[in-house]
């Protein structure tokens, strides 16, 4: 493989921003530096404690907004108040690695979240503690691949985006250099 194929921000990062988080923060080594781990996306299907199909509905969409199969979720106990049992599907959820994973950051950056209604930034709180980032989207319309006028339910999905930071401020910083739309 001569001539591989790499993602436009994976590039950036290797020409750039390694070299800029060197410099902040002081390491002393190349793989001190923070990358991106994965990125999982998961949506949580309600609806399919009454009707099945939407699980599958939900695994087509997720499939076409990360170019993967998505694994189908299943309940681990039975609640009683919401009429669902063990083993019952209520969601999908897909983890994206290496290139796929920078492709949808990529589209997650620049196409779908400046599509988002009343979008005013990502909140610079939703970090976990240890450098993996948190966001909930209410539509997942707002990805191109999904066709608007063919979605009979518009359903939100979580997209949590794992870095090998040890700490939020570092991780924040990564991920200001993949240009997310952070609140000031």
């Amino acid at each position: 493989m001569a001539d591989a194929y790499i993602p436009r921000l994976k590039h950036d990062y290797i020409e750039n921003m390694r070299e800029e988080m060197t410099k902040e923060f002081g390491y002393s080594n190349v793989m001190q530096v923070p990358r991106l781990d994965k990125v999982v996306l998961n949506m949580g299907i309600g609806e399919s404690v009454n009707d099945s199909k939407k699980v599958q509905s939900a695994a087509d969409d997720l499939a076409l907004i990360s170019g993967q199969k998505p694994v189908i979720v299943k309940a681990r106990k039975s609640i009683a108040t919401f009429k669902l049992r063990e083993g019952m599907p209520i969601g999908v959820k897909v983890t994206l690695r290496k290139n796929r994973m920078y492709e949808f950051i990529d589209r997650l950056v620049t196409i779908a979240l400046p599509r988002v209604r009343d979008f005013r930034g990502l909140s610079p709180k939703s970090f976990d503690g240890r450098g993996n980032f948190a966001l909930g989207i209410k539509e997942h319309i707002v990805f191109p691949e999904i066709d608007y006028d063919k979605v009979s339910d518009i359903w939100g999905m979580d997209v949590i985006v794992c870095t090998t930071a040890p700490t939020d401020d570092e991780a924040r910083s990564l991920l200001k250099g993949f240009n997310f739309p952070f609140r000031t």
